[in-house]
Parts: structure tokens; sequence; C-alpha cells
């Protein structure tokens, strides 16, 4: 019923915002953009996408026919290679750092199942440090994980700020502790948070140690005090509260796809492709 290349085109429009930016992923003319989202909102009977002087955005029927969309192209895909007998086969074992997790990357490895069934992939949820030492000795074969903004090692998906989360209501006494909630050692964002407050000469104070990310959050929405997260994973009931308390920069971090040379190029290759193409909007 719908046209794969039509769908191609509507995504690339729902993923980039922009006809324009369609365009130049796909390498086709705008006009030509534009005239394949009117064939599929014809084709659909609904209006997809919505236009103005500023902005594209999807319509509610463009939101269902982009997930629609993505089912129909991972389907199309994964049959055309079992049919065509390149279908990948092989074994995946992939790490993922557990607050990079709760973003879109359940999605994006369900389409990848869908699209390489025979691949067997095996996911492993921890924080970074961790991860990458299990990289290191063989066990993993492709990690996601943050890492200090000076590190050039393996694929760079995304560079995000590090800063400082709290509730709307949370409060920090002058010249009192700032009450901390961290991950335990070793990690990024605690030793960032650390370093920036010392060096500021502000003094600071452990209120909740945890090794997961939803425990992170519980006692960020428990009013417990504050914590660091990218900025891009800002969950929606907290915000950023540096400012307010005068608290320190605290840089940058990486969104990082780290691979094990000896393990299989071709699924690597595949599900970092996947993760990539989601560099811009990763959090959505």
């Amino acid at each position: 019923m719908f046209d794969p290349v039509l769908l191609r085109t509507f995504l690339a429009v729902v993923e980039t915002h922009s006809f324009t930016g369609a365009a130049q992923r796909l390498g086709i003319s705008q006009p030509t953009v534009s005239q394949h989202i009117r064939k599929l909102e014809q084709a659909a009977g609904r209006v997809l996408v919505a236009r103005d002087t500023r902005d594209v955005r999807m319509t509610d029927n463009g939101d269902a026919m982009a997930g629609f969309a993505r089912t129909i192209l991972a389907a199309h895909s994964a049959a055309s290679a079992y049919f065509s007998g390149s279908a990948m086969r092989g074994r995946l074992r992939f790490g993922a750092a557990d607050d990079l997790a709760i973003t879109q990357l359940p999605r994006i490895l369900r389409h990848f199942r869908q699209l390489y069934p025979q691949i067997n992939l095996e996911l492993t949820v921890n924080q970074s440090t961790p991860l990458y030492r299990r990289l290191k000795s063989g066990q993993l074969d492709l990690i996601f994980i943050k890492q200090m903004s000076d590190s050039d090692e393996g694929s760079l998906v995304r560079r995000d700020d590090l800063v400082w989360v709290g509730q709307e209501k949370t409060l920090v006494e002058p010249g009192a502790p700032v009450p901390l909630i961290a991950y335990q050692a070793p990690s990024i964002s605690r030793q960032s948070a650390i370093d920036a407050l010392e060096a500021a000469g502000r003094t600071w104070r452990i209120t909740c140690n945890t090794r997961e990310v939803n425990g992170m959050l519980a006692a960020v929405r428990a009013g417990l005090g504050i914590a660091v997260f990218p900025q891009s994973l800002i969950p929606d009931d907290l915000v950023i509260v540096g400012p307010r308390f005068g608290l320190p920069e605290l840089g940058h971090v990486d969104f990082r796809l780290l691979a094990n040379p000896a393990a299989s190029a071709e699924p690597i290759a595949a599900l970092t492709t996947a993760i990539m193409g989601r560099a811009l909007n990763w959090a959505a």
C-alpha cells in the first residue's frame, strides 16, 4: 500500500525536521521531497506533515506513520536480505551505559533485530567503566558509553554538556555543602562534579550513592540533592539548577561507540550505522 521510497523520504523529513535536510540526506531535490510527501499523504488519506514558514512538524497521524514506516522498511529490508541469500548472521555482544539505554536505544535495537533476525544480539547494561573493561577483556563486541571529551577512541555519536540537575523546588542554602547524588566510583559524572566543586572552593557531601540511573532519578525526585546529567538526557520533570545556586561549569561528555577489533566486523558496522543515524536527535 505504501511505497518504500515514499516512506524513506518521509522518515528523512521526520529525523531532520526539514525538507531541505531530507533532500541533502537522500541526495535528491527539495521539490522531489515535497512530491514524495504529498503522494504519501494522498495514499494515507491524512495530513502527515504540518508546515509553516518557520518549522516542519509531524501531525498526530504523522507520528503514527513514522512508527509504521520504520516497521515496514525494516521488514522490507529483512525480507530482501533473507531471500537474496545475504542475510547477516552471527553473534553480537552489545553493552550500553544505563542512562543511554533509557533513550531511544530500545527502539533502535528493536528495529535492528527486525532487520537482522539471524543475528543473536546479547545486551548488557551497566556503567561506562565496567563496560569498557569488559570490552578490553574480549567479553563484549561493541559498547555505547560515555567518555570525557578529551578522548578520541572509537566513534563519536554525540557531544553533550554536563549540567547540574534537580527538582524545581530543590534548595541549597548559601554556604552549605552541595548535596550530591552520584554514581558509585569510578564515574565520569561523579568525578566531574567533585573536581568542579573543589576547584571552585565549594564544599559538598554525598547524599546518595547509586549504581544505576533509576536510583539516581529516584533520589533527585525525592529531593535528596543535586545530580549531574548530560543535558540531552534530562527528564521532563527535572530542571537545570546550576545557575540558580552559582555552581561551576562542568564541561562536556562524549557518547561513543567502541568496538572489539577481534569481533566480527559486519554486525558491528550494521549496529554502529543504526545508532549513528540517530546522532542529532538521540534523546527523542
